[in-house]
């Protein structure tokens, strides 16, 4: 009898350890940069946004993920608003809120959120949501560019005295550093009142601060100017920068390094084909992300 309990104990137990290897691991506690092992299997991602993030990001994840070989990615919904701020993705009417209904589901791994320009209610609105259908979700929060170079929203000046080219890296990090302790800050204390860290900051605006600086030293392949990484003074992405996000969000969601991937299709098809210049987008996506505290990474994942 004594043989048979010892036998049946420890085939549940092996069930047990099977099932808990079979969901991606969250993190306990509000620890920042815990070790964490790579995600292999695909992911449904649901991305709300504005225009420097919703639109492009979707995509470029989907091309990155399958250069990596992960197989099973899926697009799981976009909700796009301009200048948005996540407590208006939230306040969108059930009836037509697409990513209320894919949480509600359960049928979501990650939601994306950006919100524009500084942190809000509705970030909350949608991590409590979201743990209440699927306690091992996770929710990342995008750190991006600050529009016109000039830390005001709505911005209130003449786009004719914006010149992203004058813009120093100094000047740079000074801009953004009250926006990204804001957002640090706000993430922290979300983290903390849930008990876990449940939401992970994608750094992507560091990202960009780097590339830039590499583009004035004359060191980024294809990118002679500040201006050329944008399509207007506001700050909207040309290509580079929207690799650049997506290699940020692929290493805090799949968590693991992009440096040494394939060029994504698209990125060879274009002008920026430049196999130095997607090692450095590469390169420095996993630098802003394992210096990140609240990316969830450290660099010797």
């Amino acid at each position: 009898m004594k043989a048979r309990m010892l036998i049946c104990f420890l085939l549940a137990s092996a069930v047990l350890a099977l099932r808990a290897e079979s969901v991606p691991p969250v993190q306990s506690g509000v620890a920042a940069n815990a070790q964490v092992a790579p995600i292999t299997k695909g992911l449904r991602v649901f991305t709300c946004g504005h225009s420097f993030h919703a639109p492009f990001l979707p995509g470029w994840l989907s091309d990155i993920a399958k250069a990596a070989g992960i197989a099973g990615h899926e697009i799981a919904g976009v909700n796009m608003i301009g200048g948005s701020r996540v407590i208006q993705h939230w306040a969108v009417p059930d009836e037509k809120n697409k990513a209320k209904a894919a949480l509600r589901d359960g049928k979501v791994d990650v939601l994306t959120l950006s919100p524009m320009h500084q942190p809000d209610e509705g970030i909350d609105n949608f991590a409590k949501l979201a743990l209440e259908n699927n306690p091992n979700i996770r929710i990342t929060v995008q750190e991006f560019w600050i529009p016109f170079d000039k830390n005001e929203w709505p911005f209130k000046g003449k786009q004719a005295d914006v010149d992203p080219n004058a813009a120093t890296v100094a000047g740079l990090r000074e801009l953004h550093e009250s926006y990204f302790k804001a957002m640090d800050d706000y993430v922290s204390a979300l983290n903390k009142k849930l008990g876990k860290q449940a939401l992970f900051v994608v750094p992507v605006g560091q990202a960009v601060i780097a590339l830039r600086e590499k583009v004035i030293a004359g060191k980024a392949p294809g990118i002679e100017k500040q201006s050329d990484l944008f399509t207007d003074k506001l700050g909207h992405p040309r290509m580079p920068i929207e690799v650049l996000s997506g290699y940020c969000h692929f290493a805090v969601i799949y968590r693991r390094s992009p440096v040494g991937l394939p060029m994504p299709p698209r990125l060879a098809a274009s002008k920026y084909n430049d196999k130095d210049l997607n090692r450095l987008l590469q390169e420095l996506a996993w630098d802003a992300v394992t210096h990140h505290p609240l990316s969830g990474m450290k660099s010797d994942n």
